[in-house]
């Protein structure tokens, strides 16, 4: 596939590499899945830690995540939106300086150590998992994240701004917790009702892409 210039701004599982596709490989080699939605048991409880790795199943698995993030039009997606009760989460998201990252984590621990300069920012926040709304969510401008990529093999990654939200969101997600969750009991009423209006609109339109994508 042809790459572009700010295809060099890219960090491949935390690390920059010289040129990246549009189109992530695995997106390509993935088949769209149905998303949970909230309600949905799976998305409510702690998954399980991966303990198998290097195998076609975690592989496919992970394929098919990139494939439905990129459908949904998603910065990133845990397994447990795709129904798989499985500690492990993917991303493919431009940060706040354009640098795009791309990658996946098994069994992530949030390291919650302070961070010299790190803020707290409340900014707009949405999940696959609640589609339409966005609500307001104060999360730490700096996020590390420690696990396994899909061979078993130690990972760190760290993420500022729009990725590192991104990173909190997922690892949340994983045990069993929603943005709605961080929200005022009225603040997530208002975002329920919002996305009951909107919800047909918005898996039309993933439907769309996904008929383009050719899955």
């Amino acid at each position: 596939m042809a790459t572009t210039p700010q295809d060099r701004r890219v960090r491949g599982q935390g690390e920059p590499v010289d040129s990246y596709p549009a189109l992530a490989p695995e997106t390509v080699r993935g088949a769209v899945r149905r998303i949970t939605v909230v309600g949905e048991p799976v998305l409510h409880r702690r998954c399980r830690p991966v303990t198998e790795f290097g195998t076609p199943e975690l592989a496919r698995l992970v394929d098919d995540m990139f494939a439905t993030n990129h459908t949904a039009d998603g910065a990133g997606l845990a397994a447990n939106q795709v129904d798989v009760d499985l500690q492990l989460f993917i991303w493919d998201i431009t940060d706040d300086w354009g640098v795009r990252h791309v990658g996946h984590l098994a069994n992530p621990v949030l390291d919650e150590a302070p961070a010299p300069h790190r803020r707290l920012l409340e900014e707009a926040e949405g999940c696959l998992s609640v589609p339409g709304p966005h609500r307001t969510v104060a999360r730490p401008d700096h996020a590390v994240v420690h696990g396994y990529d899909l061979h078993g093999r130690p990972l760190t990654v760290e993420g500022h701004g729009y990725f590192a939200r991104c990173l909190q969101h997922e690892t949340d997600h994983l045990h069993g917790r929603l943005y709605l969750d961080r929200l005022s009991a009225r603040d997530r009423k208002s975002a329920l009702r919002e996305m009951a209006d909107r919800q047909d609109e918005v898996f039309a339109r993933r439907a769309a892409n996904a008929s383009r994508l050719g899955t």
